[in-house]
């Protein structure tokens, strides 16, 4: 492989003004946990060399030390803080009652210890990490805009809400003037869809939603790598991530993802970089979360960018006739 990388391309995130790379680089099962701090660092100097301006993280991440490893290395890059973004993501912080949720509580307290852990003034980013139906909407939409107005979050949205949820969170920050959610970052990829394509088709144009989607190879199964079984060391071999497993190795998706190759070869691309790149052919994803363990991984998965042209109209019919899961349009009346 070339070890020249693509042009680094940007989208508006959504409405906004903010601009982000198509590809960002997340650290969810990596970063404090899986690989080494030096790694790490590779990961994310590589990134920013290659025009990546986005680094996604949570609180939950390997319980907060993703985001003190991710810390250390911004700090140690020293990068100008106008050229990147940072997030995180709350919900998930402790055991205790009021360390989880979206309570006003949880949710300040959470973006203090982010902004200590992650060494930064702000974050540019800040996402509801899961809906909470024990807390009222209200609240959270409350807290949020507090954070903003105080100048400790730039932009705040969710993760994994239906579309009724934000649609709710929206006329509630309406209605009194507030700061509104501005992006969504949901699951999507060639085998999850639904969300993306269809529930949330109306929210595109109505609030201007952005998207940063997460798991485009959904969880290493369009790598093609679980053709003949589960890998030791691979993130579906890990314990404690059984429902995931559960959730996206089925044979199925198996059959599926081997009939892709013929498809990828023909393009000149691996499996990982014609799935990254399908998810890019769609108009409202404002950017792919990228997850890697090595430095050539990264590359070859930020390559995915030159394959983009090379899906015309031909090859993503003859990926639909593979997947055969494309959500039906709502009729017209």
């Amino acid at each position: 492989m070339s070890s020249t990388l693509p042009a680094m391309e940007y989208r508006r995130l959504g409405r906004s003004g903010v601009q982000v790379s198509v590809v960002s680089l997340g650290s969810w099962l990596t970063f404090g946990s899986q690989i080494r701090n030096e790694v790490a660092e590779d990961l994310m100097r590589l990134s920013y060399d290659a025009g990546i301006n986005f680094f996604d993280n949570a609180e939950a991440y390997a319980h907060g030390r993703s985001e003190q490893v991710m810390g250390d290395i911004l700090r140690k890059c020293a990068w100008d803080r106008s050229t990147y973004l940072v997030s995180s993501k709350v919900y998930w912080g402790g055991d205790k009652p009021n360390q989880r949720g979206l309570s006003r509580k949880h949710v300040v307290e959470a973006c203090h210890a982010a902004l200590k852990r992650l060494q930064v003034e702000y974050l540019d980013l800040y996402f509801c990490h899961r809906p909470d139906k024990d807390t009222p909407i209200e609240e959270t939409v409350w807290a949020m805009h507090t954070l903003i107005q105080q100048g400790k979050v730039l932009y705040w949205g969710t993760s994994e809400w239906s579309a009724q949820q934000i649609m709710e969170a929206y006329a509630i920050a309406r209605e009194h003037h507030l700061v509104p959610p501005t992006m969504e970052q949901p699951q999507y990829n060639l085998f999850h869809r639904m969300r993306v394509e269809h529930e949330y088709k109306r929210l595109y144009s109505s609030i201007g939603l952005g998207t940063t989607i997460w798991s485009p190879l959904a969880s290493g199964v369009l790598t093609g790598k679980y053709a003949a079984g589960i890998p030791e060391g691979t993130r579906l071999a890990r314990r404690g991530l059984e429902w995931l497993k559960n959730t996206v190795l089925t044979e199925d998706n198996i059959r599926k993802t081997e009939l892709l190759k013929p498809i990828a070869a023909e393009l000149g691309a691996t499996l990982p970089q014609l799935a990254i790149a399908w998810c890019l052919v769609c108009p409202h994803v404002s950017t792919v979360i990228l997850g890697a363990s090595t430095t050539e991984q990264l590359r070859e998965n930020i390559a995915a960018l030159s394959i983009v042209p090379k899906l015309t109209s031909d090859v993503l019919e003859r990926i639909e006739a593979i997947v055969g899961n494309k959500p039906e349009p709502e009729p017209e009346y």
